[in-house]
């Protein structure tokens, strides 16, 4: 069987060995309720969930009383941004947010437009970055929330987070921002920029699937929200409901392994991205989106012209990648960032994203890189569109 090498880590990472360990004994030997501190099962699950809650807190400088466990990253973009709006409504009910967003995010605003909300997109340019100027102008008098993501989750585009942070704070207006990218894989600190709410889940940062958090402020000024799910009072009355207690602590380990090994772990994958793309840019007509910003480390977003996709995708089946294209409900859609930065929809579709995690080797590396060369070239020499290229009929 060929070997098989995962580059699809924005999508998921792997539960690293040494978190997975941790989580097996409150699967069957530490099995209690953490809400049933009264016998010492419930006690050593509640004390784990404590020790997880520090990690977290720590891995982003925060407080341990203002996180909030949840099922993943989407729920707690759901918490906040309905959150806010239903709380809030009564102030204002404009919102702020960009076209480049994640699905989560774009889904709950256009799900909030049909119950009253005024939602602002803002545009990128061609190289995914947002103008502060088009945040100031976009600011009003009833602008309750601005809803902008730390690392986009296709181009690794990195946002000026501390001047969105300046100008949600000097204007008075709730900052929220989807983490789910950026935490794990390089420094987030609140104490440094003032986010009042930011979401971030385990599965993007070598922990389990199904658990996730919500970062609320609680130092400099109190947030209030209006509850999603009601249950049992759990979470500060935030969030109702059992708390997955094997989840949690693989949670708190992986983000004590992120907090020891991010810096070095951050400088290897760049290399080894840098090294990646150097060899597919070889290939004519292949360029890199988001290049000149500032990107997270391990992620690329490369456009090889003239073939789709796809055909890349299903030429290298060993190889896990992921397509600009989102397929959803059965339609095969160009991606929405790609779009929004200004590439057409052929390119669009012409467009792979490869994010490199923690057990990728340079050997991996250099296998996908003359693997895609490979496959690209003869992809391009069998398609009409290329011929066309080569030939100078069309550009």
């Amino acid at each position: 069987m060929a070997t098989q090498i995962y580059l699809d880590n924005n999508a998921t990472t792997c539960v690293d060995p040494k978190v997975l360990e941790k989580m097996i004994p409150f699967f069957s030997e530490n099995y209690g309720n953490a809400s049933s501190t009264n016998h010492i099962f419930g006690k050593k699950a509640s004390d784990a969930v404590q020790s997880a809650r520090l990690k977290l807190a720590k891995l982003i400088k925060s407080s341990e009383h203002e996180i909030i466990f949840t099922s993943g990253a989407t729920e707690s973009i759901n918490l906040a941004i309905k959150g806010v709006f239903e709380r809030y409504k009564l102030i204002g009910k404009h919102i702020i947010t960009c076209r480049t967003e994640h699905n989560s995010v774009l889904d709950v605003c256009r799900f909030l437009e049909k119950r009253g909300a005024d939602i602002t997109y803002l545009p990128v340019d061609n190289q995914g970055n947002i103008d502060i100027q088009d945040l100031k102008d976009a600011v009003r008098e009833d602008t309750i929330l601005v809803s902008l993501m730390y690392a986009n989750n296709e181009t690794g585009v990195i946002h000026p987070i501390d001047q969105i942070a300046k100008i949600t704070a000097e204007k008075k207006i709730l900052f929220f921002c989807d983490a789910t990218q950026a935490i794990g894989k390089i420094p987030v600190s609140v104490q440094d920029i003032a986010v009042d709410l930011m979401a971030f889940s385990a599965h993007k940062m070598y922990g389990p699937k199904g658990v996730g958090a919500l970062y609320m402020r609680r130092k400099s000024r109190r947030i209030q929200l209006e509850v999603l799910i009601n249950g049992g009072g759990q979470e500060n009355e935030m969030r109702g409901g059992t708390l997955n207690v094997p989840g949690i602590v693989g949670f708190g380990e992986a983000a004590e392994l992120c907090s020891a090994t991010m810096k070095e772990e951050g400088k290897r994958l760049a290399v080894l991205r840098n090294r990646l793309e150097q060899s597919l840019l070889s290939l004519d007509q292949t360029y890199i989106n988001g290049v000149t910003s500032i990107r997270l480390p391990h992620v690329t977003n490369i456009t090889f012209r003239f073939v789709k996709a796809e055909q890349v995708m299903a030429s290298l089946k060993n190889f896990a990648m992921a397509s600009g294209s989102a397929c959803s409900t059965g339609r095969l859609d160009p991606s929405h960032v790609l779009l929004t930065m200004g590439l057409d929809r052929n390119d669009a579709h012409a467009t792979l994203r490869l994010s490199l995690g923690r057990f990728n080797t340079e050997e991996e590396i250099e296998n996908t890189s003359e693997s895609i060369v490979q496959t690209v070239s003869k992809l391009r020499n069998e398609s009409p569109a290329w011929q066309l290229y080569e030939s100078g009929i069309i550009k």
